[in-house]
């Protein structure tokens, strides 16, 4: 089942449920995809692409998230976070600590880098080969740390 699928089988259940944030969530996703698909020029997108608009949509919020906890908006704070729980049920299962660390050192003997000028050649691997199943700011965390 697509994305688009699953997005349009929840989105029925939640008007039978009456469950407005998630109704709300789901058009916003669809709408994004649609937009880039209308950008793109395609009838449909691929699977990869669909799940790069649904991590930008989740890194959206993320970094929204920080700036209303900074900001000192707690009820935006809780609007947003529920947001990302529903998102973050069409994403896949993310990959442990252990499980990203592992690729990121086996990307490093791939491209062979030594140093910290070597971050933008490993991440520019690593980041195709965890799409969806990481986030960035981990993912460059731990890329440093291999790096030092």
């Amino acid at each position: 089942m697509t994305l688009l699928d699953r997005l349009n089988q929840d989105m029925k259940q939640a008007m039978k449920n009456k469950d407005k944030e998630t109704l709300s969530v789901i058009r916003m996703v669809k709408a994004s995809i649609q937009n880039e698909s209308i950008k793109l020029g395609k009838d449909t997108l691929s699977e990869d692409e669909e799940l790069t608009i649904l991590s930008r949509e989740v890194k959206q919020r993320k970094d929204s998230l920080q700036e209303f906890k900074n900001a000192g908006r707690e009820d935006l704070v809780e609007k947003t976070e529920k947001e990302l729980e529903i998102l973050e049920q069409y994403l896949p299962k993310q990959l442990s600590d252990e499980e990203l660390t592992s690729i990121i050192q086996e990307t490093i003997k791939e491209v062979d880098a030594g140093s910290m000028k070597d971050m933008g050649k490993v991440m520019g691997s690593v980041m195709p080969k965890v799409k969806g199943q990481a986030d960035g700011t981990k993912i460059k965390q731990i890329v440093e740390q291999q790096l030092r």
